[in-house]
């Protein structure tokens, strides 16, 4: 498993937990220091947006992305699964700039984006997108889905 832009690696513990080896990727090493030692998981140091994609070909039964965003890198992302493998991505899309930040649009969806990235490519299990409420108001996109079996 992959938790890409783990921040302090809520999903990384959680995924942990339930038995999966869980490479857990972020540009902090401060956030990825909490993580050394936590079995089932091996913190990688990466900056994602600088230098190339650290995972030559299809390598991962799932990867999992939250409030992260950065568009060069969502082919590679795909990629990087295994057939059979499972893309969870949230993230914020237009109109949360009305919440706070993110407010950059460089950082935001658009909207049915998601959609777009994986139509052709995976198989849709479930979109959402539009206003949450919690755990906080905002605007996002959910999606789940499937790269098909060899």
């Amino acid at each position: 498993m992959l938790d890409l832009a783990c921040g302090r690696g809520r999903h990384a513990r959680l995924l942990a937990t339930l038995g999966y080896r869980v490479d857990a990727v972020d540009r902090d090493a401060e956030v990825l220091e909490a993580l050394t030692g936590v079995a089932g998981i091996t913190p990688l140091r990466v900056d994602l947006e600088d230098g190339p994609w650290p995972f030559p070909g299809p390598c991962f039964d799932g990867i999992v992305v939250t409030n992260y965003l950065y568009r060069p890198r969502l082919g590679e992302l795909i990629n990087a699964l295994l057939p059979g493998g499972i893309l969870i991505y949230e993230t914020f899309m237009v109109g949360h700039e009305q919440f706070g930040k993110p407010s950059n649009p460089e950082f935001l969806l658009r909207f049915g984006e998601l959609l777009d990235v994986v139509n052709g490519r995976l198989c849709i299990v479930a979109f959402e997108q539009g206003r949450v409420e919690t755990p906080r108001p905002a605007m996002t996109q959910r999606l789940c889905a499937v790269k098909a079996a060899a």
